[in-house]
């Protein structure tokens, strides 16, 4: 009885061991969840020949919708604290509407946007800890595709001609996070994230007008991870 009482101390030890250690150099982790990305707006004014609408104090102007979209990613940890992050995402959807003096005209197209980033993170406390915030540094390529004008922006940039057809600048930038994870067993956890990054594109209109835009997106998500 005594050898049994512990050798069953010892598996216990030992299974206590294996769950705590999960965050560990060496630990591979996937979540899924949902992501939110959310511009900042207007833009700046439309170049000319702009929009102006006599009256009013601004130009010709857009905004970016936020959109949200299935999420996930892979993080590796290189040592107990310092980990490589890899998110995944199907590609997020933009509406662009009009904003300054044309406010209310409509939706003046749609974008899609795939923000590809690897993050090097820190994680603070100790592997076994069950509540591990991070902060994460990111190379991110936000690149912009499959951009179509509306009949509203044909009616106000080209009325009467060919469809106006628009093209956004895919950009490489740097994108700062915070997050945290929260163990739910051995295995399963929660992810939270936040990050901001500062983006600053420009919109070519097959009319010949431009407008720079300040996207400067917020990202927020949340996700259930699994570690191995």
């Amino acid at each position: 009885m005594k050898y049994q009482l512990k050798f069953i101390a010892v598996a216990a030890a030992a299974l206590m061991a294996g769950s705590v250690c999960a965050q560990s150099a060496g630990t591979w982790m996937v979540r899924g969840g949902a992501t939110t990305v959310a511009p900042v707006g207007p833009s700046e004014n439309l170049s000319a020949p702009s929009l102006y609408i006599p009256g009013t104090s601004t130009g010709s102007q857009t905004t970016s919708a936020s959109s949200t979209q299935l999420a996930g990613g892979i993080t590796y940890m290189l040592t107990n604290n310092v980990s490589l992050d890899l998110p995944l995402a199907l590609p997020f959807r933009h509406k662009l509407s009009g904003a300054g003096s044309i406010e209310g005209v409509g939706q003046l197209g749609e974008v899609q946007a795939l923000p590809m980033t690897l993050f090097v993170q820190y994680r603070f406390l100790e592997a076994n800890a069950k509540f591990r915030p991070y902060v994460g540094l990111g190379a991110t390529y936000a690149y912009f595709f499959n951009e179509q004008g509306s009949g509203v922006l044909t009616a106000l940039t080209n009325p009467g001609g060919a469809p106006t057809k628009l093209s956004v600048d895919s950009k490489f930038i740097l994108t700062p996070e915070i997050g945290a994870t929260l163990a739910l067993d051995s295995q399963w956890f929660l992810d939270v994230f936040y990050s901001k990054a500062r983006l600053k594109t420009k919109t070519t209109l097959s009319t010949g007008q431009t407008v720079d835009a300040a996207l400067d997106p917020a990202s927020y998500g949340i996700a259930i991870g699994y570690k191995f």
